[in-house]
């Protein structure tokens, strides 16, 4: 059986305020044209299918769209797990009716693991694959509220919840082991080991969540991992990956090749696992150093090999206040003006002689760039610059996810 792992989606993602439906369409099309070319069998969606819990029209559609296509084709299994991003009330409201499409949503956890293990069988009503579709684990759902815990006991807590929900399939899939049956898990969390972006949004209190690859079951054959937006192992673990998400999703990602993974299952074992590259319609670059260098790079940048204008951040390092720099850059850009449109610009680095050490490297920050618990560190250290803010943070953190929580719902 041929499986295909993706993750992260982010439909309806907006970068500065700049709309990504074209990006993702260009993903979906190659999507459909992957699984037919590959042959594929089961899709495995790994979360945050869209941007946010309230997607717009643009963004449903190009989902119920690409739902629709994937169904002519080969494909005869998708699963879909809900991320931290994702309503679970958005994702599951047609479950029932997708099902008789051989679509299998799980928006959210349930307190029962059989709703999450899912059999997939072939025409001949035999049993070829085992999932067990585990959602994005919220905090209700891992752990009761314990009065006066302290953040140590939490963080304990939370890394036990979420171990214990993977290990509580074990008793169910022993059977389906010994008749040689391959088993796959999903997750959408932080695992111990990983490596993050700018553009993921935290998940339980200050990614308290890391659970190490050891804490999942040995039993699984492959572990379908989404939330983090590189493509990763996991501690080195072969068979437990991030596919990451299909576009980049912020300026930190400019230099990371964008995959899916392709499994194949021979004999109730993972016999091959392929990365296969995805397409790049847009590329987003970074131009940072002195002023001849950031207006060299730009005259230089040739943007032939993508279908759409790229998408520039900026940042000039100064020895001094330049008063016409904008109107240098303009300059420069204006000459590029059809391959390469600037985002973000942020203040130059002014690096004078007089400053000191610790001065010269701090970098400037937009407010737009800023996330909420960026804003009230620096609101605790003008307040209490002599005190430790890790106990502020952490309640700040899980206020933070609270109200997440409860737009969601």
């Amino acid at each position: 059986m041929r499986v295909l792992h993706t993750s992260d989606w982010h439909l309806g993602q907006r970068l500065v305020n700049l709309e990504r439906t074209e990006e993702h369409q260009h993903f979906l099309d190659w999507l459909l044209q992957t699984i037919e070319q590959e042959q594929v069998e089961v899709l495995l969606m790994s979360g945050d299918v869209f941007d946010n819990g309230s997607p717009s029209n643009t963004a449903l559609k190009q989902y119920y769209n690409f739902l629709t296509k994937v169904c002519a084709t080969c494909c005869r299994h998708i699963i879909i797990t809900g991320g931290n991003h994702d309503a679970v009330s958005t994702l599951n409201a047609p479950k029932e009716l997708l099902e008789c499409f051989n679509i299998r949503i799980v928006g959210g956890a349930s307190p029962n693991p059989l709703d999450e293990l899912l059999e997939l069988k072939n025409e001949q009503g035999e049993i070829e694959l085992v999932v067990c579709a585990v959602p994005f684990l919220r905090d209700r759902d891992i752990r009761l509220s314990v009065p006066g815990e302290s953040f140590e006991e939490r963080e304990q807590r939370i890394k036990q919840g979420i171990a214990a929900h993977y290990e509580a399939f074990v008793p169910h899939i022993q059977a389906y082991k010994a008749e040689g049956t391959p088993i796959v898990a999903m997750g959408h969390l932080f695992a111990a080991g990983g490596s993050a972006s700018e553009s993921e949004k935290e998940i339980h209190v200050g990614n308290l969540g890391q659970i190490g690859a050891d804490q999942f079951p040995q039993e699984f054959n492959y572990v379908a991992l989404g939330h983090l937006h590189r493509p990763q192992k996991v501690n080195n673990k072969h068979h437990i990956r991030y596919s990451g998400s299909p576009i980049p999703l912020s300026f930190s990602e400019v230099t990371d090749t964008k995959v899916v993974f392709i499994l194949d299952f021979e004999e109730g074992q993972l016999k091959e696992l392929r990365e296969v590259e995805i397409p790049c319609c847009r590329k987003l670059v970074r131009f940072k150093g002195s002023l001849e260098k950031v207006k060299q790079q730009i005259a230089v940048y040739d943007n032939s090999s993508y279908k759409l204008t790229a998408w520039a951040e900026l940042q000039v390092e100064l020895q001094a206040p330049l008063p016409d720099l904008n109107q240098q850059l303009d300059e420069v850009l204006q000459s590029k003006k059809d391959e390469l449109q600037l985002l973000i610009h942020r203040p130059p680095i002014i690096q004078k002689a007089t400053q000191t050490l610790e001065q010269q490297v701090q970098e400037e920050v937009d407010l737009h760039s800023l996330r909420e618990k960026d804003v009230f560190l620096k609101r605790c250290q003008s307040a209490f610059p002599d005190s430790d803010h890790s106990e502020l943070l952490a309640t700040f953190s899980e206020l933070l996810e609270l109200m997440g929580q409860e737009e969601e719902s």
